[in-house]
């Protein structure tokens, strides 16, 4: 078990396999009880629901359960409004909570949900992709996203727990999995040299999905970004490196429509671009760079941008939340397991990551 030590907002991080049934008794031991509403997908609710109802309800609460659409195309205020309805119409009130049962997608409107009903109730994570339980559940981002860019309408918001149950990965569709391992190189890239290398070194054990090797990774990159996070919980200063590959990622995926790529090619595609530039501006060796994009291709990640019109791109770029008068914090990597901030102008930034035609 791992603490996020965020004063009164500290929250428990718990990992294991098969542990779902465990979550009703986890929530009562934290104070949660009453009304719960369970926000999912489909995909997951055909798979996990009935468990999860089952043992919240037999600690006692009264559960709905409710179904967004699958897919980061539906992470919008429209969803979000007919959540707020459900969750009205299903008598939640300030001393209920809400059960975030999925993926990014699910974890992040659940938790912007419960950030903004009624001015604020409990929330619990329960993720059940690789790149959710790896980055998104931990850290009390939340949000939805905006026709003019990603995640432009959110709020800081830590859950209560994160419980992660391994197991869950045994059903998830291959090219989510890999989409997660995108997340899961950026910590050993800008943190920590030797997780990258244990990575590189055990990228075949990764790929077959061996569950001890999996619980490791999952395991040491919650320990990092909860150490990120303890340190800069509202993203001030130090919290920005969780966000490389994410600049040029958000863009891509902006453009895309949410449709043609998923959250972490894109990332995959964007750390690509940022080692790029990191060698660009000295922070990098060619070498460095090399193996960065080596491992990328080995856990079968795109890193080839797509054609975008560069007008669009631009755009895009200056919606970004760390965009200011048109310089954005880039961040870079200084070698492998460290990092750097550059700021650079648009342009700047698409030229030094070959982007500029």
């Amino acid at each position: 078990m791992l603490t996020v030590n965020l004063g009164e907002q500290s929250y428990d991080i718990l990992i294991d396999s098969g542990v779902l049934a465990t979550l009703g008794r986890l929530c009562v031991g934290r104070g949660l009880a009453g009304r719960v509403a369970v926000i999912t997908n489909p995909s997951v609710a055909a798979l996990y629901a009935d468990l999860i109802h089952k043992s919240l309800a037999d600690a006692g609460n009264q559960v709905t359960v409710l179904q967004i659409p699958d897919g980061e195309g539906y992470k919008n205020t429209t969803t979000l409004n007919r959540v707020y309805d459900e969750l009205i119409e299903a008598g939640l009130n300030r001393t209920s909570f809400i059960v975030a049962l999925g993926g990014g997608v699910v974890g992040d409107l659940a938790g912007f949900a419960a950030a903004t009903y009624m001015r604020g109730i409990p929330f619990v994570q329960v993720p059940t992709t690789l790149l959710a339980q790896v980055d998104s559940s931990v850290g009390g981002k939340t949000a939805v996203d905006h026709p003019r860019g990603k995640n432009l309408i959110g709020a800081f918001y830590q859950p209560r727990l994160v419980l992660i149950d391994v197991a869950t990965l045994s059903t998830l569709p291959k090219r989510e999995f890999l989409a997660g391992l995108a997340e899961v190189v950026k910590y050993g890239v800008t943190i920590d040299q030797a997780f990258f290398d244990y990575l590189e070194q055990n990228s075949d054990r990764i790929l077959a999905m061996e569950p001890g090797c999996l619980a490791y990774v999952i395991q040491r990159c919650c320990e990092l970004k909860a150490r990120v996070v303890e340190l800069d919980e509202k993203e001030t200063g130090l919290r920005a490196i969780l966000n490389y590959g994410h600049t040029l990622g958000h863009a891509f995926e902006t453009l895309a429509g949410y449709s043609s790529m998923v959250h972490g090619e894109a990332v995959a595609i964007g750390m690509a671009c940022a080692a790029r530039v990191s060698v660009a501006c000295g922070h990098c060796t060619v070498e460095d760079s090399a193996r960065i994009i080596d491992l990328l291709n080995r856990f079968g990640l795109p890193f080839t941008p797509p054609q975008v019109e560069k007008r669009h791109l631009m755009d895009t770029l200056l919606t970004d939340k760390k965009c200011g008068s048109g310089v954005i914090k880039f961040i870079c990597n200084r070698g492998i397991g460290d990092h750097v901030v550059e700021n650079l102008t648009t342009e700047q930034l698409l030229t030094l990551s070959g982007l500029e035609v």
